[in-house]
């Protein structure tokens, strides 16, 4: 018999009292082993919040109006009290079970629901398509809920909104899974990195260990995207004697699969692009005759200069009229490495050695390269990237493999100008005067575990233009209101600029930015990519090397 999803809610009531990182590993490998084949990559992905693996297209699509409306239909009144429900308590999963509790009546046909059925709900609710979808949505999420137990529903909530708010994040699952199955955990993260799924990972390491080692990326399967993150080229120089220098450009990152004559383009949220980008596809498919998975950016370029990001997320985004956009917009690929080729996986080769790949089957549209081991000559391509227009450079270590969504210091980001975060929005206030009608600050915070920590609001740097246009970004991701605060949906990255990041008692994370400002939205980013608390705090040392 499958797990009931009234134990998974207990399980995950469980686990929101536990605040240490190890215990909450300790429960989760204790589990993992009990749980049947067909729900174990379901519970695995279910108990960090999420419904589908991160490679897949499939997307719930189910915003909190959807959600109150089921809600409100179950229980027996309008949204408007359900919303009034979670202002309450500014959580929706908590006022969800609070209303299923306390409904009036209560219907003689309630069904225990499975794991795997409430997946299966998931899976219909996402493929609902068409005209008549939220029509079939609805339907669907008031099933759901008229079966659910109140604990049941505060789960059902989080989940749909994707923030279960348990704080098990990746490593978390990762170690837990290592440990119930007696494996190595570098062999999990490994097999992590290719599969893109800790869900079919878990039932690999129980089925097949020795498998995990051998596991391959896949074409039309994406992987995360590797990382940079800010530092010096003279210290990159220092530690590791010789780098290679790129351009780092002001576009937006891509990955690019072919097989044969079936080309897909996925962008960094590893959503599929592909018809928004004809002229990408077709110059790729002439640059090679092989099967490749290429990584590189798409940059936007007016008389040979390179064009602001802006101009590149328009032909991302774009559905319907890609031609007379490709006629204003002119966009070119600049592919820097190559994952697979031909059935290998070249993953876990040097840079070195995949540039040279690179350059053998990739006939055009390689990007600059330049080998260094001197700071002068380094600084130099330096200038010349920032002369030419690019946001700086890339400063790789030759030796270093490619590690999917991995930000470490085999790839370092030197750029001018003033240091800069991606944060998550978590909450808006009003604003004031001609504002009074839109968001005039919002609340940002970091990742840490599963869990978004503020760290500060930020209001200045966003013109009245702007401001309108976050509202209506915003405005049907608003959860929950609090006198002048709205507690937001995590949908939304901002990049934020600011003088220095200081201690602070004031928020949850621990710290604050000084001067925070608006530099942008990051819509090529979603919240899992945001700044983690530790790369925080790792920023905060660097800045006053004296601190403990």
């Amino acid at each position: 018999m499958g797990m009931q999803f009234l134990e998974f809610a207990r399980m995950c009531e469980h686990l929101e009292g536990i605040s240490g990182r190890l215990d909450l590993i300790e429960e989760i490998s204790t589990v993992l082993p009990r749980i049947d084949d067909k729900e174990l990559p379901i519970f695995v992905r279910f108990i960090m919040g999420r419904v589908f693996p991160d490679w897949s297209p499939k997307k719930l699509g189910v915003g909190p109006n959807l959600l109150y409306d089921a809600v409100a239909y179950v229980v027996g009144t309008k949204r408007n009290a359900v919303r009034e429900a979670i202002n309450v308590t500014g959580d929706a999963g908590l006022a969800i079970e609070g209303l299923l509790a306390n409904k009036e009546q209560t219907s003689f046909f309630v069904q225990e629901m499975d794991l795997l059925e409430v997946y299966h709900d998931f899976e219909r609710v996402a493929s609902a398509e068409g005209a008549r979808s939220q029509r079939e949505k609805l339907l669907l999420i008031r099933k759901l809920f008229a079966n659910a137990q109140p604990l049941e529903g505060r789960y059902l909530a989080r989940l749909m909104l994707e923030e279960l708010r348990i704080g098990v994040g990746e490593g978390s699952v990762r170690d837990a899974v290592a440990r119930a199955f007696d494996i190595d955990v570098h062999l999990v993260e490994h097999a992590h990195q290719a599969m893109n799924d800790l869900g079919e990972v878990a039932l690999l390491a129980r089925r097949d260990p020795a498998a995990l080692s051998e596991v391959l990326i896949e074409p039309f399967r994406p992987v995360k995207m590797m990382l940079a993150q800010a530092g010096s080229i003279a210290a990159q120089i220092e530690d590791h004697g010789e780098v290679a220098i790129e351009y780092k450009y002001d576009g937006s990152r891509f990955q690019f699969h072919k097989v044969g004559d079936v080309c897909r383009i996925y962008s960094r949220r590893l959503e599929e692009v592909t018809g928004s980008l004809p002229d990408i596809v077709m110059h790729l498919s002439r640059a090679t005759s092989h099967d490749v998975i290429l990584d590189g950016e798409v940059v936007a370029v007016q008389d040979g200069r390179p064009m602001p990001f802006q101009y590149v997320i328009r032909r991302f985004r774009r559905k319907h009229q890609v031609d007379a956009m490709m006629e204003k917009i002119e966009v070119v690929p600049r592919i820097f490495d190559i994952l697979y080729l031909d059935g290998t996986t070249l993953m876990d080769r040097p840079l070195t050695e995949r540039r040279r790949i690179l350059e053998d089957v990739l006939d055009a549209h390689v990007a600059p390269q330049f080998l260094v081991t001197d700071a002068a000559d380094a600084e130099a391509i330096y200038a010349d990237a920032v002369s030419l227009g690019h946001e700086g450079v890339m400063v790789k270590v030759p030796a270093s493999p490619y590690t999917p969504g991995v930000r470490g210091r085999l790839w370092v980001k030197v750029k001018p100008g003033v240091e800069t975060l991606d944060l998550a929005v978590i909450g808006a206030e009003w604003g004031e005067g001609r504002r009074a009608k839109m968001f005039g600050s919002f609340l940002l915070a970091v990742q840490d575990q599963g869990r978004l920590l503020p760290v500060g609001k930020v209001a200045t740097g966003i013109t009245d233009e702007a401001l309108a246009d976050l509202y209506a970004l915003l405005r049907d991701s608003v959860i929950a209101h609090s006198g002048k605060e709205v507690t937001l949906e995590p949908l939304a990255v901002f990049e934020v600029g600011y003088s220095e990041i200081q201690a602070s008692p004031n928020y949850e994370s621990g710290y604050a930015l000084r001067f925070p400002r608006f530099v942008g939205v990051r819509e090529d980013k979603g919240v899992d990519e945001v700044e983690t608390l530790d790369s925080l705090i790792e920023r905060y040392r660097q800045q006053r090397p004296s601190d403990p």
